[in-house]
């Protein structure tokens, strides 16, 4: 299994947030499904410097990345034009308990 740092950025016109709150319940329940099968690894809402929710930072772990952009497709926030920018990284997270 490979491990993906997911940084998406929100669109910013003015029903942005609105989408975003909208969509995240469904969002959520999808990743705490994917904790349930050790995809999730961690993450949450990246914040503006006024506490504002402007995106996302996750780390997730898929077989490959063509089993991670066929989650996106379907993930919420994609579909529900929550994110409007991701970056998209393999990464090697450091295991603390290794």
């Amino acid at each position: 299994m490979k491990q993906y740092a997911v940084v998406a950025y929100d669109y910013t016109d003015d029903e942005a947030l609105e989408r975003r709150l909208a969509h995240r319940d469904t969002h959520l329940a999808g990743v705490r499904e994917l904790a349930r099968q050790g995809k999730f690894l961690s993450g949450g809402a990246i914040l503006n410097d006024d506490g504002k929710m402007i995106g996302s930072n996750v780390h997730f772990r898929f077989a490959d990345r063509r089993e991670l952009d066929a989650w996106l497709e379907t993930e919420p926030y994609m579909t529900g034009r929550v994110w409007e920018r991701i970056d998209i990284r393999e990464v090697k997270l450091f295991d603390p308990n290794a």
